[in-house]
């Protein structure tokens, strides 16, 4: 499943989406990769409104490193 993490890196707020098994998988995923990032929200990917608001450059960098993780990635 899916879902969208809020937080405020830097003084800047952004948000990430990745898969994850639950809410809480998704925090961690998100706060191991950036530990001084301030998790704001967690919820299930909302498509229509994540496609119109997509996430900046580190939360590209995120999935980039979520893929690289994962065997035969």
């Amino acid at each position: 499943m899916q879902f969208t993490v809020g937080l405020k890196l830097e003084g800047k707020a952004d948000h990430v989406v990745l898969d994850a098994q639950d809410a809480l998988a998704a925090a961690l995923k998100v706060k191991a990769e950036f530990p001084e990032a301030v998790i704001m929200y967690v919820r299930p990917q909302n498509r229509r409104g994540d496609t119109r608001h997509p996430s900046h450059a580190f939360a590209d960098d995120v999935l980039r490193r979520e893929r690289q993780a994962e065997p035969g990635g």
